[in-house]
Parts: structure tokens; sequence; C-alpha cells
């Protein structure tokens, strides 16, 4: 029997795992961790029973993808909830806007933007499915849906900047701006639309939800399909060297640097030069809130939402995301907060709200965000500080301590500048593959990139089968 061994096992090592088993391979998985899960892990952060997400925290993509639709996970018990708002972006005032599933309602609430919101998001939500299919593989492929994807690439390949001028009015403007910074890049560069067009989509298409019961439901559900397939794990082991492993294929859910140091001698010289030369991206730094009644945002539609997005106009969150990718710490950063317990109620409790928040910062960044985060919710909910009951602090260091792959606190696996947007880890017809013979690469530093989908597992897994039958 193939044999097969997964080093780490966040979603993409997991997906990897369950994919290779299913095809009748024997896997193993290390982690170097004492739990299974890397950036879905879940715990009691703040206050006893009021359980926060450590990283990922709502799922886009996770429910649309190849992988979503190969394994019955919600057999495996896994449930996912929706908010009413899938994500909202509040203004001084009281104003804001807010994206919900159906695309008309959303453009409803725009005023004279909505037709324009429509005319974009109409064609594109209705497609999606055939456009994702095309953006979660390598973009070095034949294409089966060229004129769906040719569309939404037109979109894709802007500055967040200019699309933005598209909408006359600050609330359309605000609500692209907060998906396009998921990016962690300046909404002037090119393809800074990416990754706000796919976001804004998915949401119309599929939502954003959560797990019920914490994003740690969804590597549970995985380990318990691949337990049910053979696969066995193993914690609390950190692997350094390829010699220490002993079996047919060896997939590595790592960041491409660490790759390079496992794999060593073995790798080819110019594969090796690509994974050290890897960018990565600015940081997060993450405040975990016990907040009780919840956030009393002025903007009333953002109480209803999953996720939403703090920065005030476009023009200050462009402002913001240009000063942390030139290493510099903004006065009012772009904070993304996570109301879990509006789409799952059982994450509350006696009235208690596990909030879950964190600012775009410099990598590596060595200050103490915490009074910025709070500042930015008080201007847009007022009252809240008085409200937090206790928090839970995470720094930059602490991310990268805590996953390796976060490197500077980059939780991205990577930066998405133009080249590496569209080619990660390098540019290869197979960005899988590492150049050695059974090796492959796994982690969000391969295509599609970040999120809890597992479709980097899921392809890379396919490509080490398919390297089986040559």
């Amino acid at each position: 029997m193939t044999t097969a061994t997964v080093v780490g096992s966040g979603p993409n090592g997991l997906a990897a795992a369950l994919t290779l088993a299913e095809a009748g391979v024997q896997v193993h998985v290390v982690e170097a961790a004492d739990t299974l899960g890397g950036g879905v892990r879940s715990a009691e952060l703040t206050l006893p029973g009021l359980v926060h997400d450590e990283c990922s925290g709502f799922h886009p993509l996770a429910v649309g993808t190849a992988f979503a639709r190969a394994f019955d996970l919600a057999g495996a018990g896994l449930t996912w909830r929706w908010a009413p708002v899938e994500f909202s972006h509040p203004l001084d005032g009281g104003t804001g806007a807010a994206l919900r599933r159906s695309v008309e309602v959303t453009a409803a609430g725009l005023g004279t933007d909505g037709t324009s919101w429509q005319r974009m998001f109409g064609p594109l939500t209705d497609r999606f499915d055939t456009v994702v299919e095309e953006f979660v593989q390598p973009m070095l492929h034949v294409p089966r849906h060229p004129f769906h994807l040719a569309r939404f690439g037109a979109y894709a390949a802007l500055p967040a900047r200019t699309l933005a001028r598209r909408w006359e009015h600050p609330e359309a403007r605000a609500l692209f701006a907060g998906a396009a910074a998921h990016a962690f890049r300046p909404l002037g560069t090119p393809f800074s639309s990416a990754v706000g067009v796919a976001l804004a989509t998915s949401a119309h298409a599929y939502g954003w939800p959560v797990a019920e019961g914490g994003s740690a439901a969804i590597a549970r559900a995985v380990v318990a399909l691949a337990r049910q397939r053979g696969v066995t794990f193993e914690t609390g082991r950190r692997v350094d060297h390829l010699a220490d492993l002993d079996t047919d294929l060896v997939l590595l859910d790592t960041a491409p640097r660490a790759a390079a140091d496992i794999i060593g001698d073995r790798l080819p010289a110019g594969v090796a030069r690509a994974y050290r030369r890897y960018r990565h991206g600015p940081g997060a730094f993450k405040v975990d809130y016990a907040v009780e009644g919840g956030v009393p945002w002025a903007h009333g539609e953002s109480r209803q939402a999953g996720t939403v997005h703090v920065g005030g106009s476009f023009e200050e969150v462009a402002a913001a995301e240009r000063q942390v990718t030139r290493g510099r710490m903004p006065e009012r950063p772009f904070v993304l907060v996570g109301q879990q317990g509006v789409a799952d109620p059982g994450r509350t409790r006696d009235g208690v709200h596990p909030v879950y928040t964190y600012a775009h910062v410099p990598a590596g960044f060595t200050g103490d965000a915490t009074t910025a985060i709070t500042a930015q919710l008080e201007r847009f909910a007022p009252g809240f500080r008085e409200r937090v009951l206790a928090t839970h602090v995470r720094s930059t260091a602490r991310i990268a301590a805590d996953n390796a792959n976060f490197v500077g606190g980059d939780i991205l696996t990577g930066a998405n500048d133009p080249l590496q947007v569209v080619f990660r880890p390098r540019l290869a017809a197979d960005p899988y593959a590492t150049g050695v013979p059974g090796v492959f690469l796994c982690s969000a530093a391969t295509p599609p990139g970040a999120g809890a989908h597992g479709m980097c597992g899921w392809n890379a897994a396919r490509a080490a089968l398919a390297h089986l039958t040559r």
C-alpha cells in the first residue's frame, strides 16, 4: 500500500490527508502543536464557557468548493450557521452599509449606487459556481469557462481604488473597501480588487458562515472522516528533516521557507531560491472580548452582521492599509470584527457575547494595538468599553509562535502582491510540486491561498496522486 505523511494539521493538511486516504493511501499526520487544527482551533479565551475562534472565524468559500462537495462533513458533525447580514461596514454618524445574501436586497440598501452594485455582482453571483472552479486551482490551466473567468478577471485585475469609482456614495465604496482589505494590500495596487471581488461575490453566492460551536468543529469533522479511512495522527512532534520521514509521499502544510529547511539539500536550487524569497505580508494583532449584550453599533444593520469591517470611509481604509504595508502602525487601523454569536447564538453565555477582532498591523509589530482596536469599536459603537467584561490579546509574535506558518503575524501565509496573487509560491505549472519526487507543498502558500476551505490541500493531494500514476 502507498504510504504518505502529512506535516501539519491545519485545514489544508487535514484536507490533503482525507483526500489521500479516500484514494486508498495509508496516511499519517504529524503536528508540532499539542492539538490538531492549525488555523481552525477554538478555546475559552476570556471567560469560562465562552468559546472564541483562535484564527479563522468565518468561512467564505467553505461551502461551495470541490472539497466541501466531496465529503459529508455535515454527517461528521459540522453544522454551518449564517447571520442575517453577511458583512457590514459602519460609518460615522450611525450610517453604513450591509451586504446581505440577496444581491437585490443589498442593492436596494445602497440608494442610487444599488443599480451599479447589482449590474456588477448580479452576473458574477449567477456564474460563481463556474468562476470558483477556475480560481481555486492554479492559474496556469486551460479554463473550462473562459468567458465567465474573463468577466471576473476584468474586475479582479483592477486596483480596488479604481474599481470603487463605479460607486458615488461613501456607503457602497466602504462596503467594497472592507472586503478588499482582506488582501492586506494597498488598495491602489494592481489586483488589489481580486480578493474583494471574490469575497463579496462569495457572500452573495454562499454567504460567510460560521461553524456551530466554534471553528474547531471543522477540524473535528475532517479528522473524524479521516480516522474512518485509517488516517493516524501524532501531535507534539516537530519535523525538522525530510530524512525523518520514511513514506512514499510527503505533503508539507508549512510556509515555503520551512519547507526548504525540512527538504534541505534535496531541494533543487531554483526552487530553494524561490521558497526562501517568498514574501510574507503584514501581520494581525488579535483581541478577543467578552461583551455583555454584544457590540452596541450605532449602525443598526451591523448588529445583525456576522462580520463587521471597521475602518471608516474607503479613503481611511486605503490610507491605513498603505501605512501598514510601509511598516507604520496607523492611529486608526482597519479592524475586522467577528460576531459569531449573531449567527450561532449558542456561542453566547448569559447574555455575554464572544467578540473576535484583529487589526492589520505591520509585519512583526512589537507594540500593543489593543487601545487602537478598542477605540475603533468605541468610535462606531459608543458605550462599547463599558460592556467589556474580559479580553484576551494575541500579538504578532504570539500568533507566529502558535502557528509557524504565520511568519511575523502574517495569517495569510504570504503577501498578496500582484505576482503572488497569481503565482504562489513560485511560477510553475504545478505549484504544489517541490521538485523532489513525492514531496509536495499543501499550505495556504499554494493556490488558491488563505482560508479554511481546504482547497490547497485538496489540490496538492490530487497532484500527489497524479504523480503516483506517472
